[in-house]
């Protein structure tokens, strides 16, 4: 089994970061063409210790998030984690991903509650790399493009600033195979409460154009004007005010985000998602835990082939939505 220090090694080729001292924009690129930017376990670890660094460095103030290619991103990598979630062999657990490397740690059993538990819990915090966003102090920007799907779409509505293309999709593939994601309380406020409740419950993914009208997105531009405004935007973040007043702008409105609850709706959430395995099926071929279903044929496999079931325009497949 891979270890975190194998994970990170990988991971340092599949995220740049790069900063410029006399601008103070820092960028971390995802670069994984291959996956549509799909974020390994690795990815998601350093993600967190660069936001974190970022947070610290006196050379940043605004930091830039973006994917190299066609896609900022479409979630986390689900197949590393293989049958961990339902069918894990003995002595298997989430210890590598909370970065427990000690022999002598145990890790709870299957079929107890703190068994998965445990993970979902973990991604509440920002060391696990899903939230470190809301714990930056400096200004953040998400350039999105393509599919901004899952683990990126936390990123998303954990951001200051969306710069968008007018191509780009926001959602979440667990909505249809699990029901709910680690960040459902700040998709909630972030979209609002009728709007969100449609992607929850049909699980289809969101236009820019809709996200912009639902004060989620600040900006959405043609692909070949998508780099320009994005720049745009953090030149003017980086030269408004000294990064002394950017930090105490930003722990006022962490303050009026926790008044909001964002960091007990994570735990919620963690909560929650700990509940799958009590989770009863409709029927014998149940997308979620039939003999069909997601955690027996992979839950990459089933939401692909599930997609087809839904109208052209509500799938997440770029390819399926042309019908």
């Amino acid at each position: 089994m891979k270890t975190m220090a194998d994970h990170k090694q990988a991971a340092d080729q599949l995220i740049r970061y790069e900063k410029d001292k006399a601008t103070k924009i820092a960028t971390i690129t995802f670069n994984r063409l291959d996956k549509h930017n799909t974020a390994t376990i690795g990815m998601r670890a350093r993600f967190g210790e660069l936001v974190f660094r970022a947070n610290i460095d006196d050379d940043v103030k605004v930091l830039v998030i973006r994917g190299e290619g066609d896609n900022l991103g479409s979630g986390g990598d689900l197949d590393e984690h293989g049958d961990l979630y339902l069918n894990p062999k003995p002595g298997e657990g989430f210890l590598v991903d909370m970065e427990i490397e000690d022999p002598d740690v145990k890790y709870p059993p299957p079929g107890s509650y703190r068994y998965l538990h445990g993970l979902t819990d973990f991604y509440a915090k920002a060391r696990s790399g899903n939230r470190p966003l809301q714990e930056f102090k400096k200004i953040s920007i998400v350039e999105a493009k393509g599919y901004c799907y899952g683990w990126h779409f936390y990123q998303c509505a954990d951001a200051d600033i969306i710069v968008s293309s007018d191509d780009a999709l926001f959602g979440h593939p667990s909505f249809r195979y699990a029901g709910w994601g680690p960040r459902m309380w700040q998709w909630l406020e972030m979209v609002g409460l009728r709007r969100f409740s449609e992607m929850l419950f049909t699980g289809r993914p969101f236009t820019a154009d809709e996200m912009y009208h639902c004060n989620f997105v600040n900006s959405v531009v043609p692909r070949d004007r998508l780099e320009a405004e994005t720049a745009k935007y953090a030149h003017a973040c980086s030269i408004t005010r000294p990064t002394d007043v950017v930090v105490a702008q930003k722990t006022f409105i962490e303050a009026y985000k926790q008044y909001r609850g964002e960091y007990m709706g994570s735990l919620l959430t963690g909560w929650l998602e700990g509940m799958l395995p009590l989770m009863k099926d409709d029927g014998a071929d149940d997308v979620n835990l039939g003999k069909n279903g997601t955690f027996q044929q992979g839950i990459g496999k089933v939401v692909k082939n599930h997609d087809l079931n839904y109208p052209p325009e509500w799938r997440l497949s770029k390819e399926g939505r042309k019908g």
